[in-house]
C-alpha cells in the first residue's frame, strides 16, 4: 500500500504544479469565491451550465499544495458530466477526505478521487481539499454566494 500512497502523493503534487483548467472563464453562467480563513486558501469557481451539464469548469487564486490539486482534478473530472453526476462525485468527495471511505476502498472505486484519501489523517487539512467542491456545490446548486469554511 506505501507504494500507492506515494502514487497518489505524487498525483497531488504535479496537480499543485501543473494545475488543470487554471483560469477564468469569461462566459462562465456561474461564479463562486470560496475562502478558507484558517489556511488563507481563496479560489474562484467558474461553471459553464448548459441543460444540466458541465460544460466548462476551471478556477483560479491561491493556497496551499492541497487545496489548488483538490481543485485541479475537480476540475478535470467534473467537465462533460451532468449535474447529478457532479452532486455524487461531491459525496464521494466528501466521504473520501472525512474518512467514511477508507483509503483501500477509495483507491480501488474513486480514481484520483483516491489520492485524497490520506487527507483524512490531518482534519486540519480537509477543509483544504474541500473548498473547491464546496464552491462548485454552491454553483451548481445555483447559489452564488461566497463560500467559506468557517
Amino acid at each position: 500500500m506505501s507504494d500507492l500512497r506515494e502514487l497518489y502523493q505524487d498525483i497531488i503534487m504535479d496537480h499543485n504544479k501543473n494545475p488543470q483548467n487554471f483560469h477564468k472563464l469569461e462566459n462562465a453562467t456561474r461564479v463562486i469565491d470560496g475562502k478558507n480563513p484558517l489556511c488563507g486558501d481563496h479560489y474562484t469557481i467558474y461553471l459553464l451550465i448548459e441543460n444540466d451539464i458541465i460544460k466548462d469548469i476551471c478556477f483560479d487564486g491561491s493556497g496551499c499544495a492541497i487545496s489548488k490539486a483538490s481543485g485541479s482534478v475537480m476540475t478535470t473530472i467534473l467537465k462533460g458530466k451532468s449535474v447529478k453526476e457532479a452532486e455524487e462525485l461531491f459525496n464521494n468527495f466528501h466521504d473520501v477526505v472525512t474518512g467514511k471511505i477508507n483509503f483501500d476502498d477509495a483507491i480501488i472505486d474513486l480514481g484520483k478521487l483516491g489520492a485524497f484519501a490520506g487527507v483524512a489523517e490531518f482534519p486540519s487539512r480537509v477543509k483544504c481539499a474541500s473548498l473547491a467542491w464546496h464552491a462548485m456545490h454552491q454553483g451548481i446548486k445555483n447559489e452564488n454566494v461566497e463560500i467559506s469554511t468557517e
